[in-house]
C-alpha cells in the first residue's frame, strides 16, 4: 500500500472519528440567532438543503432537504442532527415562512435580501451564524468561522458590493441604445466574482463563486472563465464530482469559440448573391471583424453608425475588413438597415433564415451583438469588444 493511499485512509478515519465525537457531544453543528424584522404573522422556519450537482447550487426546487429547525420567540435556532459527510460539503441554509410548500425554493434577485446562505459543513466544526430575516444573505456573519466559511463570507461581501455598484450604474443606462453599456456593467460585476473564483485556494468557495457569476448558468459571454477554472481545479481535485461536471461544461462543443482558437471554415452567402469563404477573406486582409448583428437590434444599429463606419473609413486601406452577418428573415429590412447605417461600405452576408443559421451554429453563439477579431491565419485575437474598446484594439493593432 502506498503512503498516499495509507494517508488518505487515515484521514478518512480521523474525519469519521470527528463525526462520531460530534454526534456524542451536546453542541449542535449549526446554531445561531436571527433578528426578526418582518412584522405580522411572519413565523420563520429554517431548512438545510444540499445541492447534489454543481448546476443546482443556488437554484430553486432542486436541492435535497436534509433537516429543518424552528426559530424560537427570541430568534434562536439549532440544528442538532449529525450529518453523515466525512469531507467538507457545501450546503445552503434557507429561511422560509412556516408552511411554505417548497422548502428548497431559493430567491436570487438581490444578494442582500436573498433567502439562503451558503455554508460549508466540516465534520467536528460547529457553525454559529447570526443574521437578519429581512437581509438574510446580506447580513449573515459567522462566529469564529473556519477558513472555508470565511472564504464564503468574503465572497458574499464581494458580491454585495459589486451588486450595489451594478444597480447604481444600471439606473443611468435605460433604453435599447444602452444595451451594450448595460452588458458591460454586468460583465464588470461578474469580473469581481470571477477573480475570486480564480484566486481562492479552496475548491468549494471557488465553485460557489462560479455559480454566482451567473446563477442562470449562462456562460456564453465568458467561456474563457469556464475553461480556465476547469483547468485549475482539474489539476488538484479531479475526483470531485462537481469539478467533473465543470469539466463537461468546459468542453469546447458546449461553449463559443475561445480567444486563441482558430475560427472554423465558413462560407458566407453574400448580399450580391455570391458566396465567399472565410479562407479567401482572410487572404486579402490583415484584420477581420466578424460581426453578428440584425436590423432589429438597436445597439447593433448604433454600433454600425458610431463605431464601425469610422473604423472602416480609417483602417480599411491598412488591411481592416468587416464581415457583417445579419440574423435576418426579411431581405428588405436587412438591405434598408445596411443603407441607412452606412454599412454598405463593408461586406454583408446572411442566410435570411433568422436565428437558425449555419454562422451562429459554427461559432456556437446564440445572442447578438457578438463579434470576433481574426488575424490573417483565422486566429481569434479578441471578441465581443464594442465602442471605445473595439476602437482602441484596432488602433493598437495597426500602430
Amino acid at each position: 500500500m502506498s503512503n498516499f493511499v495509507f494517508m488518505k485512509i487515515l484521514l478518512r478515519g480521523c474525519l469519521l472519528l470527528l463525526a462520531v465525537l460530534q454526534s456524542c457531544s451536546e453542541a449542535p453543528w449549526l446554531s445561531g440567532h436571527i433578528q426578526i424584522d418582518k412584522e405580522g404573522e411572519w413565523k420563520p422556519m429554517l431548512y438545510v438543503v444540499k445541492p447534489l450537482k454543481l448546476s443546482e447550487v443556488g437554484q430553486s426546487f432542486v436541492a435535497q432537504v436534509l433537516d429543518s429547525a424552528e426559530v424560537d420567540a427570541d430568534g434562536n435556532f439549532e440544528f442538532e442532527s449529525t450529518l453523515p459527510y466525512l469531507e467538507p460539503t457545501l450546503l445552503q441554509l434557507v429561511i422560509q415562512k412556516q408552511g411554505e410548500k417548497y422548502p428548497n425554493k431559493l430567491s436570487n434577485e438581490n444578494p442582500e435580501t436573498d433567502n439562503y446562505v451558503p455554508l460549508i459543513y466540516e465534520p467536528g466544526i460547529a457553525i454559529v451564524l447570526n443574521t437578519e430575516d429581512s437581509k438574510f444573505q446580506g447580513s449573515f456573519a459567522l462566529e469564529n468561522p473556519s477558513e472555508l466559511n470565511k472564504a464564503l463570507m468574503d465572497l458574499r461581501d464581494i458580491r454585495l458590493e459589486g451588486y450595489a455598484q451594478l444597480q447604481s450604474k444600471l439606473k443611468t443606462l435605460s433604453g435599447d441604445k444602452n444595451l451594450l453599456e448595460r452588458e458591460k456593467a454586468v460583465h464588470n460585476y461578474q469580473t469581481k466574482i470571477m477573480e475570486f473564483a480564480n484566486i481562492t485556494d479552496d475548491v468549494l468557495p471557488s465553485l460557489m463563486a462560479f455559480r454566482w457569476v451567473n446563477d442562470s448558468g449562462d456562460y456564453e459571454h465568458i467561456p474563457e472563465f469556464v475553461t480556465e477554472l476547469a483547468e485549475k481545479w482539474n489539476a488538484t481535485d479531479s475526483e470531485n464530482v462537481w469539478v467533473q461536471e465543470l469539466n463537461t461544461m468546459a468542453e469546447k462543443s458546449n461553449l463559443p469559440i475561445l480567444i486563441g482558437d482558430k475560427a472554423p471554415e465558413l462560407l458566407f452567402p453574400m448580399q450580391n448573391g455570391s458566396q465567399l469563404s472565410l479562407a479567401d477573406l482572410l487572404k486579402e486582409n490583415k484584420l477581420v471583424l466578424l460581426d453578428a448583428w440584425a436590423s432589429w437590434c438597436a445597439p447593433c444599429r448604433v454600433e454600425n453608425r458610431n463605431v464601425l463606419v469610422p473604423l472602416w473609413e480609417n483602417y480599411h486601406n491598412k488591411g481592416f475588413q468587416i464581415m457583417a452577418y445579419g440574423l435576418e428573415s426579411s431581405e428588405q429590412a436587412w438591405e434598408n438597415a445596411i443603407e441607412r447605417d452606412g454599412a454598405h461600405r463593408w461586406l454583408n452576408a446572411s442566410h435570411l433564415t433568422g436565428d437558425q443559421n449555419a454562422f451562429m451554429d459554427a461559432l456556437r453563439i446564440r445572442t447578438i451583438p457578438a463579434n470576433f477579431l481574426l488575424d490573417k491565419n483565422g486566429k481569434v485575437l479578441a471578441k465581443n469588444l464594442h465602442g471605445a474598446e473595439l476602437t482602441q484594439f484596432v488602433q493598437e493593432y495597426f500602430k
